[in-house]
């Protein structure tokens, strides 16, 4: 991802530079996304805080990729013009560290759900683990989880999953390009995941545990990189305010005509 192109990335490393942020003219934010918060709780916080500090009702948020409410980490949102590079974002190679515990399974393949069914995992050897694990890197074909924001007939899939409905999910080409083992204490097993867009790690934990002879979920899930965007210089949610708080004498004259507009 050639960052020259994108707009004014406005992180942690920007703030303390003492650059301001054109919340208009279009920027990339990072943010750490936190646990039981949907991808789109993020975007709309920023747009009630938005209009709280400035006044503007409507103006271009979106987000770059979305995490689900029980993974934790890298969210870009993109105000303004720069909403424009969400879809070049989202391709970008995604990095997690995920932990799995083996030995049983949940219907959404993380905790979510509750455990639905047990398995042996005392077989489970280090080596078998390893062996095992490396049948997943490359090009692979993944079914993603029913409970996902997959559209099916115009309906999103996980909605159709909650009212107990049978969907079949066509597999999607996917690319892992490295996994590692950080920590193997089972049942749970700590895993490094670099993977291409479009890549689910609940998929991932279940077809790993079916490949194991038992079972798997995961019982966490955090980003850690997307492209060249590091969770290191992500703001948290509650560093909203401070950062609309830099907003420079241009962006300033901007939101003012904006306002006009808005209140004819």
């Amino acid at each position: 991802m050639n960052l020259d192109s994108l707009p004014f990335i406005f992180d942690k490393e920007a703030m303390e530079k003492g650059h301001t942020l054109p919340l208009l003219s279009g920027s990339i934010i990072p943010f750490d996304k936190p646990l039981n918060w949907s991808s789109f709780d993020v975007v709309n916080l920023f747009r009630i805080r938005t209009k709280y500090n400035w006044g503007l009702r409507k103006m271009k948020v979106g987000h770059a990729g979305t995490l689900d409410p029980k993974a934790t980490g890298l969210l870009l949102l993109c105000t303004g013009k720069a909403t424009k590079n969400i879809e070049q974002l989202m391709n970008g190679e995604k990095e997690y560290v995920a932990e799995l515990k083996l030995g049983a399974t949940t219907p959404s393949y993380d905790t979510e759900q509750p455990e639905d069914a047990t398995f042996p995992w005392e077989h489970i050897t280090h080596d078998l683990f390893l062996n095992t694990l490396k049948t997943f890197e490359g090009d692979l074909l993944q079914v993603p989880p029913l409970y996902s924001a997959i559209s099916i007939g115009g309906k999103r899939a996980y909605k159709l999953a909650r009212k107990g409905k049978e969907v079949e999910l066509p597999p999607k080409a996917i690319s892992i390009h490295r996994l590692e083992v950080l920590n193997f204490a089972p049942p749970y097993v700590s895993l490094r995941v670099v993977c291409s867009r479009g890549t689910y790690i609940r998929s991932l934990a279940r077809d790993l545990g079916k490949a194991l002879g038992s079972g798997a979920y995961l019982s966490s899930l955090r980003r850690i990189r997307s492209g060249r965007f590091s969770v290191d210089r992500a703001f948290s949610i509650e560093g909203i305010d401070a950062i609309l708080s830099h907003i420079g004498e241009e962006e300033k004259l901007l939101i003012e005509e904006r306002l006009k507009e808005q209140n004819k």
